[in-house]
């Protein structure tokens, strides 16, 4: 088996999605060992010099949250959990990997997931080529699930493809705050939108709860990055497990930031003076978090979290009460609390 969180399959009640309901529970981790499972057999076959790229990030380890909002979502359907949900969600998980290895060469980042990325390891034309592998074989699961799921696909590949290329271009003159928001949207929120919708395709959930899944998807993405982007700089590393600052230094400013250095006063003037480009130099870094200590960028953000927690939670309404809904509305809120 894949190895996720430390030895074996993800324990789903003890990891990123803690559930009260104890049956439920049981049987979304017995789902996500058949997911792990499929991810390990198609990521296998072929040649071994392709199949060890393709497996690197997978074995890495890594959340697993799409595959598992894909099986909660088959719950509102007549068919939870069947052969063709977990197909799904091995298909949106094996897209979200491949998106990895290509933002990886684009980044020229050198580690993910705690471990060395695979163009740092091999190279860019490698992990470009690992990252196009996966996309094959999950156009093949796609296959397997018929018209409805290829055209989904089509849609949500292709969003993905533009809210890439939309960040590497910029905003171009335009609002920076406003580019932020689609970027994130289209390459995080549509993925989990995604997850959704299959999910509750493939479960058998009729129209209606399939569009409330969806919407809530990507709600919650937004959420997910949101609150990402805050922690980057504003959490203790003790805490947090990460360095401060890391997109700084790469040159992405993020929502946090952006609000500070829209601000009308001195500190967003210094802040608008510092950040031309990356910040290369330890001693910028350091007055650079200090600035964004002192403004409003974090409160700012916090209230675009809560609005998109809302959203969220305004979609599961469109959903029957029952431990799932619940667990969703939960996670909605656990996510919003990560910021502290």
């Amino acid at each position: 088996m894949l190895k996720t969180h430390g030895e074996g399959t993800p324990d789903v009640v003890s990891g990123s999605l803690p559930l009260s309901d104890e049956a439920l529970a049981a049987r979304l981790n017995d789902a996500m060992a058949r997911v792990e499972d499929l991810l390990e057999r198609k990521l296998s076959e072929g040649d071994e010099i392709v199949s060890e790229k393709v497996l690197h990030l997978a074995k890495a380890g890594g959340k697993r949250f799409r595959p598992m909002f894909a099986l909660l979502a088959s719950e509102y359907g007549d068919r939870p959990m069947c052969d063709d949900v977990v197909k799904a969600a091995a298909l949106v998980e094996m897209t979200h990997l491949a998106t990895l290895y290509h933002d990886d060469v684009m980044d020229e980042a050198q580690r993910r997931r705690g471990v060395e990325s695979a163009n740092a390891r091999w190279g860019n034309s490698v992990a470009i080529l690992a990252g196009d592998r996966l996309l094959a074989l999950a156009s093949g699961l796609m296959a397997d699930l018929g018209v409805a799921t290829v055209r989904h696909f089509s849609e949500t590949f292709g969003e993905l493809v533009t809210g890439q290329m939309r960040e590497t271009v910029g905003a171009r003159g335009g609002d920076p705050i406003e580019h932020y928001t689609q970027v994130i949207r289209e390459k995080t929120g549509v993925l989990i939108a995604s997850a959704g919708y299959l999910g509750g395709l493939h479960g058998g959930a009729d129209t209606e709860r399939i569009s409330a899944l969806h919407g809530y998807g990507r709600a919650i993405g937004m959420v997910f990055q949101i609150v990402d982007d805050i922690i980057d700089v504003f959490s203790d590393p003790e805490e947090s497990g990460k360095e401060r600052g890391t997109d700084l230094r790469e040159g992405v400013f993020t929502l946090p930031v952006l609000y500070a250095m829209a601000e009308d006063n001195e500190t967003g003037a210094r802040l608008r003076e510092l950040l031309d480009g990356p910040v290369t130099d330890d001693a910028v870094l350091t007055e650079v978090l200090e600035l964004l200590e002192r403004s409003g960028g974090r409160e700012r953000a916090l209230v675009d979290v809560r609005a998109w927690v809302d959203e969220a939670e305004q979609c599961l309404t469109h959903l029957p009460d029952g431990p799932v809904t619940v667990a969703l509305r939960q996670l909605a809120e656990y996510t919003a609390s990560r910021v502290g």
